[in-house]
């Protein structure tokens, strides 16, 4: 028989109403603290993609404009000396050179920010993006973007980056033969598809090299109102669905 206190009352045990509050308590603070952390990954990812913005522009002016100085100075001392075929053989090396650092030069500043995105939009530089990974890496594309209206900024970077993420690690991972890539409108949600043929994934396993791609990605996607799901098994490919609440600019 449970022992009683001296006013007849029964002691609370660990099931007793006494524990709800605290649990309640918890839980609330628990979900606060998740607020806070998605609201400060959201910021810090806006941040990022100003600051690349920033120093893509930084490296398209600045350093563009040396190489572009180095080159037209080269081809000035090329024009004047003749003769000599060690000097020749010397300037034609540093030309090549040149042309090597403006190709890496171009190639950091579209990783840092795609121009055409901000010159052409969504679909034109998703459907440029893929295609160009694909022709590097060997893989057969299959492109099918029926949504060809601007979208919002935010929207528009999300859905790059996710893409971005999606590819390196069919490149990397998959060992596919085939991408498809979708992006359409149904009723009120934009709709973006990304699936490949490769080994496949199993989403259960410790190892799973996705997870922190992974995050990431549910983590813009959520800040924008979306939802964000992967399905794989090995052998069977994966696919990466991306749904996103439409609205104006």
């Amino acid at each position: 028989m449970p022992e009683q206190h001296a006013d007849g009352a029964l002691p609370s045990g660990p099931s007793g109403g006494s524990s709800a509050a605290p649990m309640g308590e918890l839980e609330r603070l628990v979900e606060e603290r998740t607020r806070e952390l998605s609201a400060l990954s959201t910021h810090l990812q806006d941040l990022t993609e100003k600051e690349k913005a920033a120093l893509a522009r930084n490296l398209h002016d600045e350093l563009g404009g040396l190489l572009t100085a180095a080159k037209m100075d080269l081809s000035w001392l090329q024009s004047r000396i003749a003769g000599d075929p060690d000097i020749e053989r010397r300037l034609h090396q540093l030309g090549a050179v040149l042309d090597e650092a403006m190709d890496v030069k171009r190639r950091v500043v579209e990783e840092l920010r795609p121009s055409l995105l901000d010159h052409f939009g969504l679909p034109t530089a998703l459907r440029a993006y893929v295609e160009s990974v694909c022709a590097k890496s060997g893989l057969e594309a299959h492109i099918a973007i029926t949504a060809e209206q601007e979208f919002p900024k935010n929207i528009a970077i999300a859905l790059f980056r996710v893409v971005q993420e999606g590819m390196t690690n069919i490149v990397r991972h998959a060992h596919a033969r085939t991408v498809r890539l979708e992006l359409a409108t149904e009723g009120k949600l934009w709709r973006l598809l990304l699936i490949d043929d490769g080994a496949g994934i199993d989403l259960t396993h410790p190892s799973f090299r996705w997870s922190h791609g992974l995050t990431g990605m549910r983590q813009r996607v959520r800040a924008l109102g979306g939802q964000l799901s992967l399905e794989s098994e090995r052998g069977q490919g994966t696919k990466l669905l991306v749904e996103l609440p439409a609205r104006d600019q």
